[in-house]
């Protein structure tokens, strides 16, 4: 690897995991004095009150890896597609942030995070030259992914995974491409995903990312595909790592609508919720998604650059993983099922 890219690595991964793992003990006060407390309903996933909005620690984490790695120099070119990302994380995560403290209706969200949307391609555009006309896919793509990350972000664990492994995914992107505001990028998420598990794990002295963390989760890493993407990037680095969290949140969301439910109410039908109610630890069955997104990513990854016959079965494998995933829970009621029967 080359030492200037490596350098950026360690400078962004490096700066992120500290602050990441030391920013909470000034945080957390602060969640107490504002009342940020996460009461538990009949759809949560936890039965005791838990301090949220502990993503506003974590955030902090990624931009100031990402900053220090800016100003030190080691993103020596497309400063300005680095610039555009940073608002998408940073525009995400306020917005994440002020629902957390204060709500904000669902017309209001709606519509800012369009307007975020609206902003980091158009932004990301007249940056790389590109032509306008698929914005409004890029407007789509933010605005779906902040509320994919925040459905996703459910049991403990499960956000700082998915951060860890898709901004270690986006990093070896950058690596591979030779896109140093991609390593950079993807290094400081990764890391700040990563040090907040010990805080999001600790068995009654737990605290959740709330909204902050989720929202700012989902805006960078729909900033960071758009920039990767519009710089020539293949889409397959930028989707296998999503893949999981948008089959779970889509084919959800699809089984609700076609039930005649309020899909937009809070539930606990997702597939990482249901393998908790089927008896897995929120570990385990936050794992088990980490896990399938990293097997996934790698498949197709190391396919790269697809001829017809890999092409064709790597998306088959793909599929059979996806298809295995979405059937894991009702898998484990009837192996459950049959114990009980003995």
């Amino acid at each position: 690897m080359n030492s200037e890219l490596l350098l950026l690595i360690l400078v962004a991964g490096g700066v992120a995991a500290v602050a990441g793992l030391l920013l909470p003990f000034a945080v957390r006060p602060l969640l107490h004095r504002w009342n940020l407390v996460d009461i538990p309903t009949e759809r949560s996933s936890h039965t005791s009150p838990v301090y949220r909005g502990m993503g506003l620690a974590t955030a902090l984490a990624v931009l100031l890896g990402y900053v220090i790695a800016l100003l030190d120099g080691q993103i020596y070119t497309d400063r300005s597609v680095a610039l555009c990302v940073l608002f998408g994380m940073m525009s995400a995560g306020l917005l994440g942030w002020l629902e957390d403290y204060r709500g904000v209706s669902i017309k209001v969200r709606a519509g800012a995070q369009v307007l975020i949307g609206v902003i980091v391609t158009l932004g990301l555009t007249y940056v790389l030259g590109t032509p306008v006309w698929w914005l409004p896919l890029g407007v789509i793509a933010v605005a779906a992914y902040i509320n994919v990350t925040n459905f996703m972000d459910g049991i403990n664990g499960i956000s700082g995974l998915h951060g860890f492994a898709v901004g270690l995914a986006y990093s070896y992107a950058g690596w591979a491409n030779s896109t140093p505001w991609l390593i950079g990028g993807g290094a400081a998420l990764a890391a700040a995903y990563l040090a907040f598990l010990p805080w999001n794990v600790r068995t009654g002295k737990n605290v959740f990312l709330g909204d902050a963390g989720s929202y700012f989760l989902g805006g960078a890493i729909a900033s960071m595909a758009i920039g990767a993407f519009l710089s020539g990037i293949y889409l397959e680095y930028i989707l296998a790592p999503l893949l999981v969290y948008l089959t779970d949140t889509g084919v959800t969301l699809l089984r609700r609508v076609l039930r005649g439910e309020q899909w937009y109410k809070p539930h606990r039908t997702h597939v990482y919720q249901q393998l908790t109610d089927c008896g897995l630890s929120h570990i385990g069955s936050a794992s088990l998604v980490t896990v399938f997104t990293l097997v996934i990513t790698a498949i197709t990854v190391l396919a790269l650059p697809f001829e017809t016959q890999d092409a064709i079965w790597s998306a088959l494998l793909v599929v059979c993983l996806l298809g295995i995933y979405l059937s894991l829970p009702s898998a484990l009621r009837k192996v459950k099922g049959a114990s009980i029967i003995r």
